[in-house]
């Protein structure tokens, strides 16, 4: 019983990087400890395992959730608009997507593939990404000369202000987690990195 509580708090501190990001998850719309599907009344394990974990996606420790089997997504393109060119979901967005296109259970984790509670509402994405803003694309100097419209990227180590830090891309790309953190750690609805009161988190990248 002392190991299980003792691997319990080390994964919160692996994953999470304090007590204190722990504490915004409860709570917050990631806290999937008081669904019925989640038979282990557990919140990290949705996700994150101390065992066993999948090691087939880069950058994603201890990962335990069923991946998504979508091939292609049909992505954002407005090319009126669009400078940059965007490129299939990868990286930390590919798994934002193991729950949010709606293929996959939400309560297929630790090697469960047959789950039937899929997630719902505004929440599900779907595999037509064409209507969400675009995700997985290069945000780069020559992305802000070419646009006009975009805020160079600062090397700040936090969020910017006015301007996007590189902390905020991933691989020098824009994903789900410039926006959202699914850890909370803000404690600001939606997830979000940083408040939108005017526009703010909009204005960190567009020039309006």
């Amino acid at each position: 019983m002392k190991f299980t509580k003792l691997a319990s708090i080390l994964l919160v501190l692996f994953v999470t990087g304090s007590i204190s990001s722990y504490a915004v998850i409860t709570g917050s719309s990631h806290d999937f400890t008081g669904d019925s599907w989640n038979t282990t009344s557990e919140i990290c394990i949705v996700c994150h395992t101390p065992h066993n974990a999948s090691t087939t996606v880069t950058n994603a420790p201890l990962w335990n959730h069923q991946l998504s089997a979508v091939a292609s997504y049909t992505v954002y393109s407005n090319a009126a608009s669009l400078n940059a060119t965007v490129g299939q979901p990868n990286a930390s967005s590919k798994l934002c997507l193991s729950c949010h296109d709606g293929t996959i259970a939400l309560e297929n984790f630790s090697g469960k593939t047959n789950g039937t509670n899929m997630i719902s509402g505004a929440y599900n994405l779907g595999s037509n990404l064409s209507n969400d803003h675009p995700i997985s694309f290069t945000y780069d100097a020559a992305l802000v000369a070419s646009d006009g419209g975009l805020n160079a990227i600062t090397a700040a180590s936090g969020i910017g202000s006015g301007t996007i830090s590189s902390s905020m891309l991933f691989a020098g790309k824009m994903e789900c987690a410039s926006c959202h953190d699914v850890h909370n750690k803000a404690n600001i609805a939606h997830l979000l990195v940083k408040a939108n009161t005017g526009s703010a988190l909009c204005i960190t990248c567009h020039a309006k």
